[in-house]
């Protein structure tokens, strides 16, 4: 398996922009988002949107996706953590053999600063945050305007 990193300087072509997009919503399964919201976290990650940046890191097998996360910086520090979580899947055929916890042990190495993430009670991605030491500080309330 590769990992290889895309940011502002090492950008994706349209084409591997569309196929991670894809591969993103795919595998999100049912905590998926749409692929326009998804195309938007990797635009601010590689800076195609004005944004802080980020990065985006892909793992393939020969080639084939097998996994993919989308980092944003936040440009803040201290009352919010400086870099966001916003995507992480594994290939439904490569789950339960390291690929998501090699990512995200990537990511925590490539981040400065601290790291948000939001999963949902149910996800069972939960229990790999927490032994990579996240913690469940505060209760997300959003207020959805229409």
């Amino acid at each position: 398996m590769t990992i290889t990193s895309y940011d502002a300087f090492n950008k994706l072509d349209q084409a591997h922009k569309k196929e991670l997009s894809e591969f993103l919503h795919e595998h999100l399964g049912r905590y998926r988002d749409d692929v326009s919201a998804i195309q938007k976290a990797i635009d601010y990650a590689t800076k195609e949107r004005p944004s802080f940046g980020g990065f985006i890191l892909i793992a393939k097998q020969e080639n084939t996706i097998v996994g993919a996360t989308v980092i944003n910086k936040t440009g803040m520090d201290e009352y919010i953590p400086e870099n966001i979580l916003v995507y992480i899947a594994t290939h439904e055929a490569y789950r339960g053999r390291g690929v998501g916890k090699t990512l995200m042990k990537e990511a925590i190495k490539k981040c400065k600063g601290n790291i948000a993430l939001h999963v949902e009670p149910g996800n069972p991605a939960k229990g790999l945050y927490e032994k990579l030491g996240f913690e469940n500080k505060y209760l997300e309330m959003r207020l959805i305007k229409n």
